[in-house]
């Protein structure tokens, strides 16, 4: 699954080419690319139709663009990219590629924005805007004409509200909004593996199982230990690993393992050149020269040293 650093590439690519233009139509393939608007896919076209996209926004790993037609209200249509959803910019008279399930056409007869998806878990519904629990609204449509969030992670917020889906969402570490400190207070008070509370999106959003099992090795804990025989410290450590390891993968357009996961060009990252843990099984560590272990955690796949993250000795039963 496309995590923060990931979705983000794709959020700013669709920024530059999308923000600002019309949609002229929209055309949508099969019921499944709409199976999570109710009124289906018809309904969700005929309503994007004459809609301006205002800005290109995103929360840990949810996407969305902004879309306001003349005299309403500004409205989300929320892109779920799931395990193999792409959304690609191609010139009009470039042939649909295998596996597109929606094109969206503009006034200005540039170029297409496209959505496909081999796997088909993903997909498209339109939700309204609400205010943002972490952070203000614009009071007005009109106070923010169009929102391009700056290249400078957490430069800015959410001045449309967030999608009524994504309102349980805590905010990632990339925002403005993020508390770093209120983070750390309620990990402390959780029973869980730290693993297992880094992954759970209500309370820090945008890391998935690749940048926690590199945050963990960064930090030099197995992602087992719990969070509340953590200290504060070790617990913040983690985290300010987790942010600067989305960074640097940012940087450099996020972590590719096959063509599934490229840019609005088509184009794939190359962090995964960079993982010290994640997928490293059998290699050495960077550290210490032991070789990376993997193990079954949540249904997926966890990395790392024996030697430099030691495993809890204990497992309590909870």
């Amino acid at each position: 699954m496309p995590e923060l650093p990931e979705v983000e590439v794709v959020r700013r690519g669709v920024a530059e080419h999308v923000v600002g233009r019309t949609i002229r139509t929209a055309s949508l393939t099969g019921h499944r690319v709409a199976r999570r608007h109710a009124a289906g896919p018809a309904e969700l076209s005929a309503r994007v139709v004459d809609t301006t996209v205002m800005a290109a926004d995103r929360r840990g790993k949810y996407l969305w663009l902004v879309l306001a037609g003349a005299g309403d209200e500004p409205r989300s249509l929320v892109i779920h990219l799931g395990m193999s959803g792409q959304l690609l910019v191609h010139s009009v008279d470039t042939e649909p590629p295998r596996h597109t399930h929606a094109t969206f056409a503009f006034e200005d007869g540039g170029p297409v924005l496209r959505f496909v998806d081999q796997r088909t878990f993903g997909g498209l519904s339109l939700l309204p805007l609400v205010a943002d629990p972490y952070g203000a609204r614009a009071p007005t449509p009109s106070a923010v004409t169009l929102h391009y969030e700056s290249d400078t992670p957490g430069a800015s917020g959410h001045p449309f509200g967030v999608p009524a889906s994504v309102a349980h969402i805590a905010p990632d570490p990339l925002e403005a909004a993020y508390d770093q400190r209120a983070v750390v207070r309620r990990l402390k008070g959780r029973r869980t593996a730290i693993k297992r509370a880094l992954l759970d999106q209500s309370l820090v959003s945008g890391i998935g199982n690749i940048y926690a099992d590199e945050a963990l090795w960064r930090a030099g804990i197995h992602g087992r230990r719990e969070c509340d025989l953590l200290t504060k410290p070790a617990l913040a450590r983690v985290l300010d690993h987790a942010r600067a390891v989305m960074v640097e993968a940012l940087r450099v357009g996020g972590t590719s393992f096959d063509a599934l996961y490229v840019n609005v060009n088509g184009a794939s990252g190359y962090f995964d050149r960079s993982l010290d843990a994640y997928g490293q099984t059998g290699r050495p560590c960077g550290r210490c020269g032991t070789a990376i272990r993997r193990e079954e955690f949540m249904n997926r796949s966890s990395h790392f040293c024996p030697r430099c993250q030691s495993q809890p000795r204990v497992q309590a039963i909870r």
